[in-house]
C-alpha cells in the first residue's frame, strides 16, 4: 500500500493500526478520561458514553457486557492520541456510507471538553465512478471485478488520475470519464492546464530566440490591451483562491481557478504578441508580456504542484 501511495505522490507520516490501542492500554485511558469528567456510565453490564448529553441521538457502548471493546471505543482511543500528539484540529476524512458517524463523534469530542467543527472536523468523501465507452465500469467486491487504484493509474497516468480526483468537490459523485482523460484534447481538464503551461514555456523559448529579453525590467503601463488586463486580473486572484480553498478544505476550487486561469491565458495568447513581427524592434509592450507570461507560468506550476501535479514544459 505504501510503495502504490508513494508512486501516486501521496505519503504518510504514519500508519496506525488500531489494535496498537488496545494493547497499549490508550482505549482503557480514554475512558476513564472520560469517566472523570462524568460522562461515563455503566449499565447492563456494558460500559456507555453519555452522548445524548452532547446532541447524539443515543448513548454509545464502548466495552460490550461480555467485555469486547465495542467500534467507537477505539474511535475515541484515537480521537485522543491526535489531541495528545499536539493537533489542534483533529480532521478525518469518512466515506458517504459513514455520514451517521458524525453525530457521536462530535458528542465524543464535546465529552472531552473540546469544540466540535473546530477541534474535530469531519470531511465526508463521496463515490468514484468510472466510465468507458460512455458506460459505467460495474465493481463488485464479492464477483471479483474490482478496479484498483493501480488499475487508474495504468489507464490514465498519475498526472490525470490526481486532477481527475481533485477538480470535484468532495461532496460530489465522481465520475472519471477514461476515454477523456486519455485524450490529449482540450476537452480533457488535465491536459487543458498542462498545455496552457507548456505554451508558456514555448513562449519565452521563442521570446529569447527573438531577441525579446527582461533586462528592461517590468513596466506595467506598457499592459495597454482588455486581454493583458484579464490576464493581470486572473492572476490576482491565485492567492485568495488558495487561502479560501484552504479555509473550506476544497483543494477542487485551486483546480477550476486554474481551469479558469488557462483558458484566459489561451484567449490572451490569441490576441498578443510578445515577439515582434519579422524585423519590427522589439518594443516595451514585448517585454512587459514576457514578464506577464512569466507569472502565468509561476501561478501555474504552483497551482499544480499545490495539487500534486506535474507542471510539463514540453508536449
Amino acid at each position: 500500500i505504501k510503495e502504490r501511495l508513494h508512486s501516486f505522490r501521496a505519503d504518510f507520516d504514519v500508519f496506525f493500526h488500531e489494535d496498537s490501542l488496545h494493547n497499549s492500554g490508550a482505549v482503557a485511558e480514554a475512558i476513564e478520561r472520560l469517566r472523570k469528567r462524568g460522562v461515563i456510565f455503566d449499565e447492563g453490564g456494558a460500559v456507555w458514553l453519555r452522548t445524548t448529553a452532547y446532541g447524539d441521538d443515543k448513548d454509545r457502548v464502548l466495552i460490550k457486557s461480555d467485555g469486547q471493546a465495542a467500534y467507537f471505543a477505539g474511535d475515541v482511543a484515537y480521537y485522543l492520541n491526535k489531541r495528545e500528539r499536539g493537533a489542534d484540529a483533529a480532521i478525518y476524512l469518512l466515506g458517504a456510507d459513514h455520514h451517521g458517524y458524525i453525530g457521536r463523534m462530535m458528542a465524543m469530542c464535546a465529552a472531552f471538553g473540546d469544540k466540535p467543527g473546530e477541534n474535530l472536523q469531519i470531511l465526508i468523501g463521496q463515490l468514484v465512478n468510472l466510465v468507458k465507452d460512455g458506460e459505467p465500469v460495474r465493481m463488485s467486491k464479492r464477483a471479483g471485478t474490482i478496479v484498483t487504484l493501480d488499475d487508474l493509474v495504468d489507464a490514465v497516468g498519475v498526472d490525470a488520475a490526481r486532477y481527475a480526483l481533485v477538480r470535484v468537490s468532495m461532496d460530489t459523485q465522481v465520475d472519471i470519464d477514461l476515454d477523456l482523460l486519455s485524450q490529449h484534447s482540450n476537452d480533457n481538464p488535465v491536459y487543458y492546464v498542462q498545455y496552457a503551461h507548456v505554451r508558456t514555456c514555448n513562449v519565452a523559448r521563442n521570446a529569447a530566440a527573438h531577441g525579446v529579453t527582461r533586462d528592461a525590467g517590468f513596466d506595467p503601463a506598457a499592459l495597454d490591451s482588455e486581454a493583458d488586463e484579464a490576464l493581470l486580473a486572473a492572476l490576482a486572484q491565485f492567492p485568495a483562491q488558495v487561502a479560501q480553498a484552504t479555509e473550506l478544505r476544497e483543494p477542487h476550487r485551486i483546480a477550476r481557478y486554474l481551469e479558469s486561469l488557462a483558458a484566459t491565458y489561451h484567449a490572451w495568447y490569441g490576441q498578443c504578441r510578445v515577439t515582434p513581427r519579422g524585423d519590427d524592434p522589439v518594443e516595451p509592450g514585448h517585454v512587459a508580456r514576457l514578464w506577464l507570461n512569466d507569472a502565468v507560468t509561476q501561478v501555474l506550476r504552483t497551482g499544480l504542484g499545490l495539487l500534486g501535479v506535474s507542471a510539463p514544459e514540453r508536449m
